[in-house]
């Protein structure tokens, strides 16, 4: 028999990390029924799951993932993905992430900050945790920055569309809509860089005489991109403020020693994981610590619970960017299907931290708020003050 929980929906979007002890518990891996799969809870198994696509899959044409975007870098294995990948890996090299787009990020995060600074008050989110993102993924794929709100409104649709574990057709097809649309303004994209010779990314593949891509397979890689780099950039902006504004010690920290902003993002991305998850699909009939799936289960890799894991770091409900482990985290999953973007988004969250601490000095954060979300976490509004000098 195995292990099987007794949670519902409503407490794990309230709080996965109490559920994800409670389950841990029982069993290293347990049965969700609500949901229909299995949870990996441990760094181990987690760890291991995803470095075995052979036996645990991303290529499954039910999964939320494949859905919404179709086939791509995320939802292929092997040298397809290596295929859909290739075109695009060395833009986001750590080198030529710093040469390439930290100017642009922090001119970015600099004009976003300076709209708000001189009024004393901010909604942080909405001025500049959402924006900036969306900026630059923009920026990188060389399109303008007019296209700013329509982006953002697919990609809220997306993101639904993806935490729709519980099959809700109107979610599917609302983001099934967007896609189209974003193919449509991308296609256009395209067109306009083909036989050109520009330094933005979308040229830079649309126009390579190696490893080529069709036209709808640079759609579908870049818009899983684009997924990642702004969901992803805006909940570890958000988190990370508001790990720093309900510690005041830590947040103190880094207003004394700005050096220290990479290990409070850092120990945000472990204790409060953007993506708290990462879905695999069984191959074939096999065990895992104990517990036997079947081939074509839905195992989720729970990438906040294993980020928790008392095996691997010592008081895990602490937030302690001290810690000395912390680079242990997986926030970005691991093996074949690590985060691509992983350097820009650290890029992004660092930079908008430094420029708000400087811009808007005694910050005072209200992290009286809810956080919310199962597969992706974060703040929906986090209100922020400082003294107008």
């Amino acid at each position: 028999m195995h292990a099987r929980s007794d949670v519902s929906l409503a407490e794990i979007e309230a709080d996965p990390y109490a559920v994800f002890a409670r389950c841990r518990c029982k069993a290293p891996i347990v049965w969700v029924e609500p949901l229909l799969m299995w949870w990996a809870l441990n760094y181990a198994d987690v760890q291991a799951i995803l470095a075995a696509p052979a036996a645990f899959t991303t290529r499954f044409e039910t999964s939320n993932i494949y859905k919404t975007f179709g086939a791509h870098m995320l939802t292929s294995e092997g040298d397809e993905q290596e295929r859909f990948k290739t075109p695009f890996r060395s833009a986001f090299a750590p080198a030529a992430v710093r040469r390439a787009f930290e100017p642009a990020v922090r001119d970015t995060a600099h004009s976003l900050i300076a709209g708000f600074a001189g009024r004393g008050q901010a909604e942080l989110r909405a001025e500049l945790a959402s924006r900036l993102p969306v900026l630059i993924i923009l920026a990188v794929f060389g399109m303008e920055a007019s296209a700013e709100a329509d982006v953002r409104a697919w990609y809220d649709s997306f993101e639904r569309g993806l935490a729709n574990f519980t099959g809700d057709t109107a979610v599917a097809e609302a983001a099934e809509c967007n896609v189209v649309r974003f193919h449509d303004r991308l296609q256009a994209q395209i067109d306009a860089v083909r036989w050109t010779d520009g330094a933005d990314l979308l040229s830079q593949v649309v126009n390579s005489t190696t490893g080529k891509l069709t036209d709808e397979e640079i759609r579908r890689n870049a818009a899983i991109i684009f997924f990642g780099g702004i969901s992803t950039v805006e909940a570890l902006i958000l988190n990370t403020l508001y790990a720093l504004g309900s510690h005041p010690e830590a947040l103190a920290a880094v207003r004394a020693d700005t050096s220290r902003i990479g290990a409070a993002i850092e120990e945000t991305a472990r204790w409060l994981s953007p993506v708290q998850s990462a879905t695999r699909h069984v191959v074939r009939d096999i065990e895992v610590s104990g517990v036997q799936m079947k081939a074509g289960d839905t195992v989720n890799c729970m990438l906040g619970a294993a980020n928790r894991d008392p095996a691997v770091f010592a008081e895990p409900d602490r937030y302690w960017p001290d810690r000395t482990d912390v680079r242990k985290h997986i926030a970005f999953a691991s093996g074949p299907h690590f985060c691509l973007g992983s350097h820009l988004a650290r890029l992004e969250a660092k930079v908008a931290i430094e420029a708000l601490l400087s811009l808007c000095p005694d910050l005072c954060i209200d992290a009286d708020v809810r956080i919310e979300g199962y597969e992706f976490r974060q703040p929906k509004q986090l209100q922020a003050s400082w003294p107008v000098r």
